[in-house]
């Protein structure tokens, strides 16, 4: 028996230990490879913008490529479903916006649980929409701009990043809250969509700034009111809506980055920690700013509850805005 302990002592312990520092090594190592960082929007929105504004700065933090990858379609729902059936390691992430609570109540079956398959990692920046209209219609506030709807019922298009999106919601409430009638026209991102209003092809619609910031600021865009309860900090000139003159009104949105489900936790911790980091620069605080995002950052759990919460809310909106679920 004494040699069988000393055996034990001398070759099984010591393995077993070996086993476990290991483990613990293996969790310390990540990342170890290449991160792809996924976005459900063509280039050009908000939801690309942010990615794309993040994924140097994680890069230089996790010292891994973090590779911004666009795989557009279905109102970002072919992006999430990639995420949710990735393995749950940590080397897929997606940013999302506030849309991702709002399909659920759109569409009839998702090809995955927008709780049970994700895992939170952080949110990052709350993003005002902002109704502008092409340059030619002879409006330059929001009361003027109802006013001419109404003289025109049914002539006019607006364009929205998606059936579902906080754009298009954005307009449906706008609708519904001035009692005035146009035309919704989907897109696939706000990317696309600004380009044709740009064109003429539409005559308004509610883009993040983000966005829309660009084109505002060189005139191609004539914006009327910002869609939050407060002025947008990167355009305080323009009035929010409800103070323009449309009392009650108001949407804001948010963006934050998912993993798939089951995530181990000290992973999760690891990218929250480093997304949380990247948010806290001054450099980035001011470029977030300054195009139009407001930065936030939170815990895991912070993330997790504004999705149910939002998932709850929108189901309520969606039906009394009478959107038609789609198949």
């Amino acid at each position: 028996m004494a040699n069988l302990l000393a055996f034990f002592r001398l070759t099984i312990a010591p393995a077993a230990l070996l086993a476990c520092t290991g483990a613990v090594l293996a969790q310390g190592e990540f990342p170890s490879k290449p991160i792809r960082f996924l976005v459900g929007a063509a280039p050009g929105g908000a939801t690309d913008i942010l990615a794309r504004a993040l994924a140097p700065k994680l890069t230089d933090g996790l010292r891994q490529p973090v590779v911004v990858e666009n795989r557009t379609g279905a109102n970002q729902i072919i992006a999430a479903e990639l995420t949710a059936k990735s393995p749950p390691d940590g080397y897929t992430i997606l940013m999302v916006p506030s849309g991702f609570t709002i399909n659920p109540a759109i569409y009839r079956k998702l090809p995955f649980d927008p709780v049970r398959d994700f895992s939170p990692l952080s949110l990052v920046a709350n993003v005002p929409n902002v109704l502008v209209v092409h340059p030619s219609l002879p409006v330059k506030s929001v009361k003027e701009f109802i006013a001419l709807v109404r003289k025109r019922p049914g002539e006019m298009s607006y364009g929205s990043s998606g059936v579902g999106s906080p754009s298009h919601l954005a307009g449906e409430l706008f609708k519904v809250v001035a009692n005035v009638q146009f035309t919704h026209v989907p897109y696939r991102g706000n990317g696309l969509m600004v380009i044709d209003l740009i064109g003429g092809y539409l005559q308004l619609s509610l883009p993040s700034i983000p966005a829309s910031i660009s084109f505002i600021r060189t005139g191609r865009l004539v914006p009327l009111g910002v869609t939050t309860r407060q002025r947008a900090s990167a355009r305080p000139d323009v009035p929010t809506i409800d103070e323009a003159g449309l009392k009650g009104y108001e949407v804001s949105g948010w963006y934050g980055v998912l993993a798939p489900g089951k995530v181990p936790g000290p992973i999760v911790t690891r990218l929250n920690t480093e997304i949380n980091r990247v948010l806290n620069v001054p450099e980035m605080r001011e470029m977030l700013s300054r195009g139009g995002a407001e930065p936030l950052g939170s815990t895991p759990q912070e993330f997790a509850t504004a999705i149910t919460t939002d998932l709850a809310k929108w189901v309520k909106v969606v039906a009394a805005a009478g959107i038609k679920a789609e198949q």
